[in-house]
């Protein structure tokens, strides 16, 4: 299979292109710096039209959720009509399946008693990000009704793993960690510690992104997620437990978030169902290896790796 994916070179991307290329795909891999803006139009129809790829996994986007908040226009832009751009250049190739990559943020404040949240359930974008993101959703679902396109909507939960930007909690409060290691600390900054996630290994994540190219319906929508909400106080507790020195956790009011939305938790059986993924990596085992990879990555030159 020739596969295409967007925004390669970032964090899900460099996992998602060796994990294709490990299963025997041929991958070609674009991100802003060497393949077309996310706003032209015209040069995705020239990109796709040249590589005719089997798949395309799209990935490109703004990520940072907290970073949408000051750049609302922005995001929105390249999410939704990046997405859209991307979209119609699949379609007029006819590029067989597509991978829209959407987050588990479109579904927004919810209590308790919605949980677990399935594909059905209602979406309520509470930051300018999430709004972005139930765009991107609903363009590639039109595409697929209105286009034909093979297209395959994930909405993915939180995924975590080393090389993840330190925009994402659990990254900033490893490196957070390792800093303290190398340079004597033993303050933790911390915001909210009190939200929910459902995490996923990176790894885990990729795994369930081919299978649904394979074996996904075109035009259904997929949660990819754990199942398992874990605190935010958890992953830093765990992170702290790691530490080669003693820490504590301190909380730093420059840290919180205009809005935090309590708890998220999705149900993957539709997933399971279509592919029959399950996570593999624990969370402990993650943690291990991101904060191993904060250590590796601020280690004075000459220093030997962990």
């Amino acid at each position: 299979m020739k596969a295409l994916i967007t925004g390669a070179h970032g964090f899900v991307g460099r996992y998602l292109t060796e994990h294709l290329q490990s299963e025997g795909d041929v991958v070609v891999g674009v991100d802003r710096h060497e393949g077309p803006d996310l706003l032209d139009a015209a040069g995705w129809h020239v990109l796709l039209g040249r590589v005719q790829p089997d798949a395309v996994y799209h990935l490109a986007g703004q990520a940072d959720v907290g970073g949408s908040w000051s750049a609302p226009v922005e995001t929105f832009r390249a999410n939704a009509e990046g997405t859209l751009n991307v979209l119609e250049a699949c379609a007029a190739v006819e590029v067989p399946r597509v991978l829209a990559v959407s987050s588990a943020d479109v579904y927004g404040r919810v209590t308790q008693a919605e949980l677990p949240l399935d594909e059905d359930s209602p979406l309520r974008p509470v930051s300018p990000y999430a709004a972005s993101k139930v765009a991107a959703d609903f363009l590639a679902l039109q595409a697929f009704l209105g286009r034909g396109l093979g297209v395959l909507r994930v909405r993915a939960f939180n995924h975590l793993g080393a090389g993840q930007t330190d925009r994402f909690v659990a990254s900033a409060l490893a490196h957070r960690v390792a800093r303290n290691e190398l340079e004597g600390g033993d303050v933790v900054p911390v915001g909210n510690l009190s939200p929910r996630r459902d995490f996923t290994d990176v790894r885990d994540v990729v795994r369930a992104y081919r299978l649904l190219v394979e074996h996904g319906a075109p035009g259904e929508v997929y949660n990819v997620c754990s199942g398992h909400d874990v605190a935010v106080a958890e992953l830093a507790e765990q992170l702290v437990q790691l530490a080669e020195r003693p820490m504590r956790l301190e909380a730093d009011p420059a840290l919180q978030r205009p809005v935090d939305i309590p708890v998220l938790r999705g149900d993957n059986t539709r997933l399971r169902t279509a592919t029959g993924w399950t996570p593999e990596i624990p969370l402990h085992q993650t943690l291990a290896d991101l904060l191993d990879h904060w250590r590796s990555a601020i280690a004075p030159a000459g220093a030997p790796s962990a």
